[in-house]
């Protein structure tokens, strides 16, 4: 156990007894620089970025926080920023985190909290100096764009508190996000997007559906949380191709993508993510409506890594032995989903086409009769290739799947659908 080094915080006139942990706080001097680029100092720290909805019982996930915070008794700040309910929400993260070991603490730092100026409290030096010496932050989820308003200043500069947090990441400490705090971990966020079918028929605004995030995992990849319950994963393409990137995760609930240092991202907790990748992916602007072609998608499900630096994945330990003879497929029917934007309905059609003798499957996204355009949806092709392939795990009936081939195209359907007889 790391030695702690204890310090007499005052934060908003209450005393706190303020720990930090002796390795992180020896060292290189931390970068005081209010507006110091994320890139001025390469982070040392971890980040454990949470799909939403995550469990009580998750010990996988609330455990690994701690233990990268510093392990038993690492102070660890929580910010309620993003919450309708601060206090509620922030008290209700700080009883997890210290069931499993911390000793965590609120930053009362949030545009819903009654009776206090959340930009002054945003930059109180106590405040600030409490969260400097923390080993760990947590931001709790909610509305990501109360996160930004409440902890960048007016002229878009982080405030004290915000800077703190990054000399906490860059000296080795842990950043954690659920749901809107997993949104603010890269450079772009989704800010008030639409539905999924209708961010595909209306594209993305910025300062709109998206806007600036926080930017932790660094400005090539975009994050996007409750990934496959709420059929999210066709939202990213817009907002990657308007924003230019080329790489996009994207989380499941009660699920974390752990992404260390060297930029090797761990996924732990009850299921998976997608890894988008666009670098080879193309556009057709002569054709109407949103489209896109030769998107590379993948599932990595949990267990499984996969490096941001190399884009090297490696199946989980379970895996290993289990990659799937394209030669001796377990199934060799058609697959194809009439509503590939349900709850899990891309994974189920991703695994039911990479143990198939099928080479290609189909889905189609369409909006109820009463919708704008309800006649327009899209048809979203998956087609394996000759980098595809596919692993079951030996213990469960679960699939790690790479480099599947996505193309979306526009598609019309003959209103009305059906007709009583």
């Amino acid at each position: 156990m790391r030695a702690l080094k204890s310090l007499l915080c005052i934060v908003g006139g209450v005393v706190l007894f303020c720990f930090a942990p002796a390795a992180l706080s020896s060292g290189a001097p931390a970068d005081t620089s209010a507006n110091a680029s994320p890139a001025a100092l390469a982070p040392q720290g971890s980040l454990v970025i949470i799909g939403g909805a995550l469990r009580g019982d998750n010990a996988d996930v609330w455990q690994r926080i701690v233990a990268l915070a510093g392990g038993p008794g690492a102070r660890i700040a929580v910010f309620p920023s993003a919450a309708a309910d601060p206090n509620s929400a922030g008290q209700g993260i700080i009883k997890r985190l210290n069931q499993y070991g911390a000793a965590a603490f609120l930053v009362p730092v949030a545009v819903k909290l009654a009776d206090i100026d959340y930009r002054q409290q945003a930059d109180d030096p106590q405040l600030a100096n409490a969260v400097r010496q923390a080993g760990g932050v947590y931001f709790a989820g909610g509305d990501q764009a109360r996160i930004t308003q409440a902890l960048l200043r007016v002229d878009g500069t982080r405030s004290a508190t915000l800077q703190a947090v990054w000399e906490v990441y860059r000296r080795g400490g842990v950043v954690a996000g659920s749901s809107a705090g997993a949104a603010i971990m890269s450079s772009t966020m989704f800010n008030a997007p639409r539905t999924v079918l209708a961010t595909l028929k209306q594209g993305v605004t910025e300062g709109r559906e998206i806007a600036p995030g926080l930017g932790f995992i660094g400005d090539d990849v975009f994050i996007d949380q409750h990934m496959l319950t709420r059929g999210r994963f066709a939202r990213m393409i817009p907002a990657m191709l308007k924003k230019g990137y080329q790489i996009g995760l994207g989380i499941d609930e009660n699920t974390a993508m752990v992404v260390n240092s060297a930029r090797e991202v761990e996924i732990i907790g009850a299921k998976g993510a997608l890894l988008i990748d666009l670098s080879r992916a193309t556009t057709d602007t002569a054709r109407g409506g949103f489209n896109v072609a030769n998107v590379t998608i993948s599932y990595l499900d949990r267990g499984d890594h996969y490096n941001l630096a190399t884009r090297r994945y490696t199946p989980a330990p379970d895996k290993i032995d289990g990659k799937l003879d394209p030669q001796h497929p377990a199934t060799r029917v058609p697959v194809f989903s009439s509503d590939i934007l349900a709850a899990n309905a891309v994974i189920d059609l991703m695994a039911r086409l990479i143990d198939n003798s099928q080479q290609e499957a189909l889905g189609l996204a369409f909006g109820s009769p009463a919708e704008a355009e309800p006649d327009l949806g899209f048809e979203f092709k998956f087609s394996k290739t000759a980098d595809s392939v596919g692993y079951q795990s030996s213990a469960a009936d679960e699939y790690s799947i790479f480099n599947l081939r996505l193309d979306i195209r526009p598609v019309h359907m003959q209103m009305p659908l059906y007709e009583y007889k």
